[in-house]
């Protein structure tokens, strides 16, 4: 038995006992947790006793940060953190599917969660097929008997194409498939997937939700219980272990995630209108305006509540693209969104380059199309960024 200079032992000291308590949740580092007995880590396991044993298999602040986002979603149990949005992506389909099943998507789904519908899963056996989520009748036509899921963004990533939820969750009650919401872009400030349906809702916690750009999160939640529960058995096995300090920054950014939330979603209001009157952009994508393909649809499903995400297109080529970024002092170009700053993202350099620019075409994004998480920043002041930096990519 390890001892230390003292003779005594080098873990035998319990937490200090108060009689007050922490305003802010402790962070809770430990990878290991130490019961009394055998019989008591059965109870635990059996769940009999309510108790941490290994990290991998849950920590106190994965669970603060899991039960705010259900209050948040109004998921009936308790959803389950991974060390990414992606890795609950990969939970879903990895985790609910097998050899021979077969999986729809809709067709603007995000680039890696559209690479790993069309190379991932195919390797595997799982057939996939790639869908406009805003045409049911279209998903109906792809299902067939081994169809075990439908996963779809509310607003898609980043053409900011609205999906039928509605009619989809119908589809999906008639015929027994699960549906899978990424709720990411919405968040649930916007739109509560469980209360239209969802069986299945995911979130990038990266994004607005931590809304910082300094920690890598993703959430998972089923409505029925047995579903969770693979799905929780499934990150374990995986490994796909949210980091404790991650999930204490998490639940610190998302103590302001309202405020952020409308401010930055009034000012992507604005910008886009400035940028519809630019001269040199050739169009503006945002649910909010009248010119966009699905605005009645967003109306009705999104209350006034659009996100604030805001895509648009140059008449222009990589060149015009460069100047385009260069132009646009004070931003930062990074492929992410969600941040306290606005952020301009261009696709067919970051998030969709795996597909080739016939596909990217075939989805609007050209060379000149970008995406802007719009932030926190004076609205006068952004637009008066993306009017120079517009000026410099048609000059």
């Amino acid at each position: 038995m390890t001892k230390n200079d003292r003779g005594s032992l080098v873990r035998p000291t319990p937490l200090p006992d108060s009689a007050s308590h922490p305003v802010v949740t402790p962070l809770s580092p430990s990878v290991v947790y130490a019961s009394d007995t055998p019989d008591m880590l059965d109870a635990q396991y059996e769940g009999d006793l309510h108790g941490y044993t290994y990290s991998r298999e849950g920590h106190p602040n994965a669970d603060v940060v899991a039960k705010a986002i259900d209050r948040m979603e109004g998921a009936p149990h308790m959803g389950v953190l991974c060390s990414s949005g992606m890795g609950a992506v990969s939970a879903v389909l990895l985790g609910l599917t097998k050899a021979g099943d077969h999986v729809i998507g809709g067709n603007q789904l995000y680039g890696r969660s559209l690479r790993m519908m069309s190379e991932d899963l195919p390797r595997l056996g799982i057939e996939t097929s790639m869908v406009d989520p805003g045409d049911v009748e279209a998903v109906r036509a792809a299902i067939r008997p081994e169809t075990r899921l439908i996963l779809v963004e509310v607003v898609s990533n980043p053409t900011l194409r609205v999906a039928d939820i509605l009619g989809l969750s119908a589809l999906a009650r008639e015929t027994g498939v699960l549906l899978v919401v990424d709720n990411t872009f919405t968040t649930p400030r916007a739109f509560r997937a469980f209360d239209h349906g969802a069986d299945i809702v995911i979130h990038s916690i990266t994004k607005l939700l931590a809304g910082h750009s300094d920690v890598m999160l993703g959430y998972v939640a089923a409505r029925d219980q047995a579903i969770n529960d693979r799905l929780r058995v499934f990150t374990v096995t995986t490994g796909m272990t949210p980091s404790p300090f991650d999930c204490w920054l998490a639940e610190r950014g998302m103590l302001s995630f309202e405020l952020r939330y409308d401010r930055a979603q009034s000012t992507a209001m604005r910008l886009a209108d400035h940028l519809g009157s630019l001269q040199g952009v050739k169009r503006v994508i945002y649910p909010a305006r009248r010119d966009h393909p699905d605005h009645a649809r967003a109306e009705a499903l999104l209350k006034g509540q659009y996100c604030n995400m805001v895509s648009f297109e140059i008449d222009g080529d990589r060149a015009a693209a460069n100047a385009l970024a260069r132009g646009a002092e004070g931003l930062s170009f990074a492929p992410t969104l969600g941040d306290v700053g606005t952020t301009l993202s261009h696709p067919a350099s970051s998030s969709h380059r795996a597909l080739t620019a016939e596909k990217r075409a075939e989805l609007g994004m050209s060379e000149g199309f970008f995406r802007v998480s719009v932030g926190l920043e004076d609205p006068d002041a952004l637009c008066a960024v993306f009017t120079a930096a517009v000026q410099a990519a048609t000059a």
